[in-house]
């Protein structure tokens, strides 16, 4: 006896439903791989006393010169 139609087309859904989601996870760990970004501490910038924008953080923050 053959198999109707309707179970025949679940069947392919599921199908590309689950290659669907195996290429999103293959697409996701290649992005992870190749990526060029360090994490947060990568991406921080600190404004030093003159204005000027620098990726190291200022060792006499106002804060605590403020405070004394």
């Amino acid at each position: 006896m053959a198999k109707s139609q309707a179970t025949f087309m679940k069947n392919q859904r599921e199908k590309n439903r689950q290659k669907k989601k195996e290429d999103k996870i293959e697409r996701k760990q290649e992005r992870r791989e190749y990526s060029a970004g360090g994490g947060l501490e990568q991406m921080m910038a600190y404004v030093n006393e003159f204005g000027e924008l620098t990726s190291v953080m200022p060792k006499n923050s106002a804060k605590s010169s403020e405070a004394a």
